[in-house]
């Protein structure tokens, strides 16, 4: 499988912030035609005043089915001669608190966002793709492969794009349209604040008795994130992380980023189930299970 060309045109979802925004930028320092798939005008203008006359923004709301099929049309009006070299699915969110407590709206919300959202677009935009021999990049998380207490819904919805991807892969083949993900570890980006604030939230309507049965965990674990962003890694590796996949000859199946992804995922991979238990709740100094 050759590389896809430099100046091919690629959508980027979720990249007014993050890891989006920092793939869009530096995507365009490369040479390629950015669309960078955003909600709001205001942060198209912020992303445009940045970048390359190349650089173009799309509106686009991966939860909004007429909102997609608009990109979709704007999108093969632009690239009907060449189609579209590479979509990078990255839009999503994080819900974090107790499975038990959690309102299964919220629920439903990640997993529209994360999971459904990334189908949407691209089954949308495939004929763009297939035309081209485009490539994907689904942007999962080492939570995809490990999962973490409180962030059982986030990573339930990773878990369900990683094995997305992985049929997709195999469906997708006879078209030489390859098929990455990219699992970050601690990453500098707001999704963490904004989960932080989602919980404080979505909790807000939990009784206090309720509430009470995670009150120590709770406060552990807000510990725990407070101490990973302090220690997170630019977005900025993994936009370059993404342009591997995307210009690469031969493009992985997974690109895990970060040391605490890679020591994660090797535990995993290594250790009993019930091992990797203890030795989380001991790291997280969480009430050891049975």
């Amino acid at each position: 499988m050759g590389s896809i060309s430099v100046r091919g045109a690629i959508v980027i979802t979720g990249a007014s912030s993050g890891i989006g925004e920092a793939c869009a930028r530096y995507l365009d320092g490369l040479g390629f035609t950015v669309w960078a798939g955003v909600r709001s005008k205001e942060d198209g203008e912020a992303l445009a005043r940045l970048t390359s006359a190349r650089f173009r923004v799309l509106t686009l709301d991966v939860t909004d089915p007429t909102s997609i099929a608009a990109a979709g049309r704007t999108l093969a009006e632009a690239t009907r001669e060449t189609g579209l070299a590479g979509l990078v699915n990255n839009a999503g969110i994080s819900v974090a608190g107790p499975l038990e407590l959690l309102p299964l709206a919220e629920v439903r919300t990640q997993f529209e966002v994360n999971v459904i959202g990334a189908l949407a677009v691209t089954q949308a935009f495939l004929p763009l793709l297939r035309r081209a021999g485009g490539r994907i990049v689904n942007i999962s998380s080492i939570a995809g492969l490990a999962a973490t207490p409180f962030l059982g819904a986030y990573c339930g919805s990773k878990y369900a794009l990683e094995a997305m991807s992985d049929a997709l892969r195999l469906e997708l083949a006879p078209w030489g349209i390859s098929v990455s993900l990219v699992e970050p570890g601690a990453i500098q980006s707001q999704i963490w604040q904004r989960a932080e604030m989602s919980a404080r939230q979505t909790l807000g309507g939990v009784t206090p008795e309720s509430l009470s049965l995670y009150a120590h965990q709770l406060a552990r674990m807000q510990e725990v994130m407070t101490g990973a962003a302090a220690r997170a890694i630019p977005a900025e590796i993994v936009a370059r992380v993404i342009a591997e996949a995307l210009t690469a000859s031969r493009p992985r199946v997974r690109y895990l980023v970060g040391k605490d992804a890679r020591v994660r995922a090797m535990l995993k991979w290594i250790l009993p189930d019930r091992f990797q238990d203890r030795l989380l709740s001991w790291f997280l100094r969480l009430p050891h299970p049975v």
